[in-house]
């Protein structure tokens, strides 16, 4: 770290705290999820998270974001915090929490086809290759398990809840060039809220049956995973590129597995550990850059992934 240049050791440590709290994310929302549907888990998780954010935004005086940032900030908002994390409880109902992590991990793919479908930066063919092995994987995973079409609609389920990931970080980014990380992540996370709001009725009824443990994983996912974690993201993301940021988190699906295994004795099964891993290898062909003589010039194009969302 002391050789770093300033604040990129604060920034890389910041990417470390997600990965981990993100990581357990996973486990929590399969022990939480036994007691609270997908849409109420959802709400209960953003609307802890909301309260702690507001509070050290007016605790610390840091005021609203600017309007320049609103936009961005409303997208990753009702993708990031809404749907993502619907779709997300929803599909660790019927996959593993180690399975859910390694296909949520094709976010990257996601990222650089919207960039050849939106930013002009074509379809070459190593992607168009990784994209074909990291479907492959997902496909794989969907067989693998016992449960058949349950197991299929999981992944689905975790494919959604990786395009709404991709998308998000290019709303995001641009957003974290007029607002702080605190800012973005604080209004991100209450446009979330509001959006969840239609599970109320099931939130309230849910919480009162629910056991205490049940109860307090959620708020954990809330305080923890959400407000800690995706505020150290953004200031990742706000001091690197998307691609460096993003790539911190292929550590996210190992981490999963352990500590799956660790509290709640739950390992996805050979088969689907042999499609996830196909998940990852689509997702490192897309990140894989040749290294060039160095008196070749640099190409002339723009990689989304790895310079800017």
């Amino acid at each position: 770290m002391t050789d770093l240049p300033s604040g990129r050791g604060r920034a890389l440590l910041a990417a470390v705290v997600t990965v981990v709290l993100w990581a357990s994310a996973f486990v929590f929302i399969r022990t939480a999820g036994a007691d609270f549907s997908p849409g109420a888990l959802a709400l209960g998780r953003l609307f802890s998270a909301s309260v702690v954010l507001v509070t050290i935004l007016l605790v610390t005086g840091t005021g609203l974001p600017p309007r320049s940032a609103f936009r961005g900030i409303l997208v990753s908002g009702v993708l990031w915090f809404g749907i993502y994390m619907v779709a997300l409880n929803w599909a660790e109902q019927h996959i593993d929490a180690g399975t859910a992590a390694l296909v949520i991990n094709t976010g990257p793919v996601m990222i650089a086809l919207l960039g050849g479908l939106f930013l002009g930066e074509g379809f070459p063919k190593q992607l168009m290759a990784g994209i074909a092995v990291a479907f492959a994987g997902a496909v794989v995973v969907g067989l693998a398990g016992s449960a058949g079409a349950a197991t299929v609609l999981g992944v689905l389920l975790c494919v959604v809840a990786a395009v709404a990931w991709a998308v998000a970080v290019l709303a995001q980014k641009p957003a974290l060039a007029q607002g702080s990380a605190l800012q973005v992540t604080t209004g991100g996370c209450v446009v979330g809220t509001i959006a969840c709001l239609p599970f109320t009725g099931q939130l309230i009824g849910e919480a009162m049956a629910a056991p205490l443990p049940a109860t307090l994983s959620l708020v954990y996912l809330g305080v923890f995973p959400t407000a800690v974690a995706f505020t150290t993201w953004a200031y990742a993301l706000a001091r690197m590129t998307a691609g460096q940021v993003g790539a911190t988190t292929y550590a996210v699906p190992s981490l999963v597995i352990v500590m799956s295994w660790l509290v709640i004795g739950e390992v996805p099964g050979p088969l689907t550990l042999t499609g996830g891993a196909l998940c990852l290898t689509g997702v490192a062909i897309t990140r894989w850059r040749p290294r060039f003589r160095k008196s070749a010039s640099p190409a002339p194009g723009r990689d989304l992934s790895a310079d800017s969302a």
